[in-house]
């Protein structure tokens, strides 16, 4: 093999398919080695980053989550994701995109700069996997999406449930978007459903609930079920905030909460989910100078990987199998 070929794929590889080895410890750090680029024609997938984190209610620093999860993802570029049967870089044209570009010293623009680069790439035709930066950023993401697609059913993994009031409809903060979603029929409530949940807020607005101590106690196959019959064959937004996972797989993350789900266990879940109608999907929250040894930027890649697969699954393929 023509090591010199294979080096720096971000850069150099000609096809937008496929997957080749690169040493994991250099050179530039796309997501799992996909061409950076702008040229949206002929993509099926574009990973953006959105490097927000000025909506956060406690620690601040997921700004550097999409870097850090670029980097832990080229760890896992050199293969097939595993357990799945097939390789999504076979069927799915993907690049990295880059980041969207906002100014941060005027924070009440920030929503529609993160609307607009959403419009731009799902005008072209193109879905989206969104690397976070605070919460927050779902919220313009799902009106791009809700106007492409329509009302949106939504899964949402996470240690809150975010949809706290914000009657004034002013702030710019990671633990109401979900409020203003269903609100604004961005999404249907009656077939959403939040899992992982474990911190107080009486009012469900309407979304199914299954928190951390369900997931734990009915384990995952019933869990997975019960996902599948409240989405149904809709349009669905995913959403993964990386504090969904117990802070001992997820430590790196600004509102840690203790009794959350392993990463197993969210893999188990998330790879369950083959063939549902997966529209869009951003993993976010994952706060790289609160993490150690990198096991949450990890995740977090693995887990984006993960959602590649689904939308390959539904999107691209007949044959559905995860493997193993």
């Amino acid at each position: 093999m023509d090591q010199a070929a294979n080096n720096d794929q971000a850069m150099t590889r000609d096809s937008l398919y496929g997957t080749a080895a690169e040493s994991t410890y250099a050179g530039i750090t796309s997501f799992s080695r996909r061409r950076y680029s702008r040229d949206l024609r002929g993509v099926d997938v574009v990973v953006s980053g959105v490097p927000f984190d000025t909506a956060t209610s406690n620690r601040p620093g997921a700004r550097f989550g999409p870097r850090a999860i670029r980097a832990a993802s080229v760890q896992q570029a050199w293969a097939r994701h595993w357990p799945w049967a097939f390789d999504p870089f076979d069927h799915l044209a993907v690049i990295d995109y880059g980041d969207c570009a906002f100014d941060s010293g005027t924070p009440q623009s920030v929503p529609e700069s993160i609307e607009a680069h959403a419009n731009r790439i799902l005008e072209a035709g193109c879905a989206m996997l969104t690397l976070g930066g605070d919460h927050f950023i779902s919220y313009p993401l799902l009106k791009a999406h809700a106007r492409r697609h329509g009302p949106l059913a939504l899964i949402h993994f996470d240690a809150h449930s975010d949809t706290w009031p914000d009657e004034d409809g002013k702030r710019i903060d990671h633990g109401t978007m979900f409020w203003h979603a269903a609100r604004e029929g961005l999404v249907d409530p009656t077939h959403s459903v939040q899992i992982g949940l474990r911190t107080t807020n009486d009012d469900s607005q309407g979304f199914a609930i299954l928190d951390a101590r369900q997931v734990h106690r009915l384990g995952t196959e019933a869990v997975i079920e019960a996902i599948r019959q409240r989405v149904g064959d809709r349009p669905v937004y995913l959403t993964f905030d990386i504090d969904c996972l117990d802070p001992a797989f997820a430590p790196g993350t600004g509102t840690p909460v203790c009794g959350g789900l392993s990463t197993v266990q969210a893999l188990e879940i998330l790879g369950g989910l083959r063939g549902i109608n997966l529209v869009g999907m951003d993993l976010v929250e994952v706060a790289p100078a609160y993490d150690h040894a990198d096991i949450t930027a990890l995740a977090g890649a693995t887990l984006a990987m993960e959602m590649l697969c689904l939308y390959a699954a539904r999107h691209k393929l007949t044959d559905t199998s995860r493997g193993l």
